[in-house]
């Protein structure tokens, strides 16, 4: 394994349980580094693409990165096998929401339930990390009585247990996991937290600093920064819709200006659409759940969730607004942010689902999340295969995610001799200017002239 001569530790070979969107970089990101990483998955299909260097996900860099550390990554169905040869275990499989916003551990305790069964055959300590987001008590009341009772030890001495939750962005992971702006412990004891500390010193390229504390204080923190996020993106978003009913006003000028105040800051200060995707909705929505079991209700958390559903609502009914009747809306972007494929709680997917609930016809198109899309949309929407096709029979065209691709979209691409389109840029990646003589330009957060 290569090592940074100041800090050497004895860990050689890391599993990780779950290679999705976030386990599968994990690995990768290991093996990079030198450890050896064993991916363990219940998807024959996924092991076989990793055994063959093809990943499984999509993420930018991550094939490139896979590429160059043959030899140290590979993938198995057998837990046996991985938590053998190797000192440390991440679980990193699904903790899908319920109804009410909690999250379920009906992948987690099967997997520690075979963990522990391992781990009663494995004399050397072995270090256990929770990944996946849980709600807070969960690790100390949960996860840990399974691990000993299966194992037949006691936790902090014949293994030990962290909760160790990840800040990173689809799109982005494998910068977020080298560079992160923190690493978050909760641990059982101090030589397991410790553990986790080296390895990260390892792993991360930018020397972030490392919250140790225990388990309770680590998965509120974790629910705490996502919420904080999806308030500030909320808080954003309420100031665009001020500011279009402003003369004059752009609440790109008013965001950056307030984003140079150090209590702020200018990330996620975006005025535009509602947040989505797997993460900021749901954490934002256990956040509020766990206020009211424990009779303190969360009412920022709840305010920001209910907010953010009207964007979609109140997007839906701009478009209609703008839409002749008989009229195609194109939409430009279904996945909920750029360099990824996932589409869930993407607010052009949610736009394209209430204008055909309507009877409306839609055409999407978007760099990556096309299939994901079909997935959902099923034949009610029309697939475009370019930027082109989609604009080609749209009277009403939404610009509904950032991708850099929108951004080259020329005027000439819309001007047609009949009717007038209506763009509708919800990111305001276009000038307006240069677009105004040949479509009814409408930028989300400008106040009309």
């Amino acid at each position: 394994m290569s090592s940074k001569s100041e800090r050497s530790i004895s860990i050689q070979g890391v599993s990780v349980i779950g290679l999705g969107k976030l386990g599968m970089p994990l690995a990768v990101c290991l093996a990079s580094k030198g450890f050896r990483a064993i991916g363990v998955d219940v998807d024959n299909n996924r092991l076989e693409l990793i055994n063959k260097g093809i990943p499984p996900v999509f993420e930018p860099g991550l094939k490139e990165l896979m590429q160059s550390c043959r030899g140290k990554l590979s993938a198995t169905g057998d837990y046996e096998e991985a938590i053998q040869n190797s000192e440390v275990t991440f679980i990193l499989v699904p903790t899908p929401s319920d109804g009410q916003g909690a999250f379920s551990l009906r992948y987690v305790i099967p997997a520690c339930e075979r963990i522990g069964d391992i781990l009663r055959k494995k004399s050397a300590f072995h270090l256990v990390v929770m990944t996946s987001t849980v709600l807070p008590g969960a690790t100390e009341n949960e996860i840990r009585p399974v691990l000993e009772q299966r194992s037949g030890k006691r936790c902090g001495e014949g293994f030990g247990l962290c909760y160790n939750p990840e800040f990173v962005a689809l799109g982005s992971v494998v910068n977020g996991l080298l560079n992160p702006d923190f690493v978050l412990i909760g641990e059982s004891d101090p030589r397991s937290g410790e553990m986790l500390a080296s390895l990260y010193r390892h792993l991360c390229e930018n020397s972030p600093f490392v919250a140790r504390m225990n388990f309770v204080n680590a998965e509120v923190t974790k629910l705490s920064v996502n919420t904080f996020v999806t308030t500030k993106i909320t808080f954003a978003n309420m100031l665009a819709r001020i500011c279009e009913r402003l003369p004059g006003a752009n609440v790109d000028v008013v965001t950056s200006a307030l984003g140079l105040d150090s209590r702020i800051g200018r990330k996620y200060l975006k005025g535009a659409v509602g947040y989505g995707g797997p993460c900021f909705p749901r954490d934002n929505l256990a956040l509020a759940f766990l206020g009211r079991i424990l009779g303190s209700a969360a009412t920022l958390a709840e305010a920001t969730d209910s907010a953010n559903r009207q964007e979609a609502q109140r997007l839906a009914g701009l478009v209609k607004s703008k839409l002749p009747r008989g009229g195609v809306v194109g939409i430009l972007g279904v996945a909920y942010k750029p360099d990824t494929d996932v589409v869930e709680e993407s607010q052009g997917l949610l736009l394209a689902q209430s204008l055909l609930a309507e009877g409306i016809s839609v055409s999407v198109y978007d760099p990556a999340g096309m299939e994901n899309a079909q997935k959902v949309l099923g034949g009610s929407a029309v697939f475009a295969g370019s930027v082109e096709d989609c604009l080609r029979g749209a009277d009403v065209v939404v610009i509904a995610t950032p991708w850099e691709e929108f951004k080259s979209i020329s005027p000439e691409s819309l001007s047609r001799q009949s009717t007038r389109r209506v763009l509708v840029d919800c990111w305001r990646l276009l000038d307006p200017e240069a677009f105004a003589t040949v479509v009814d330009f409408v930028a989300l957060g400008i106040g009309p002239t």
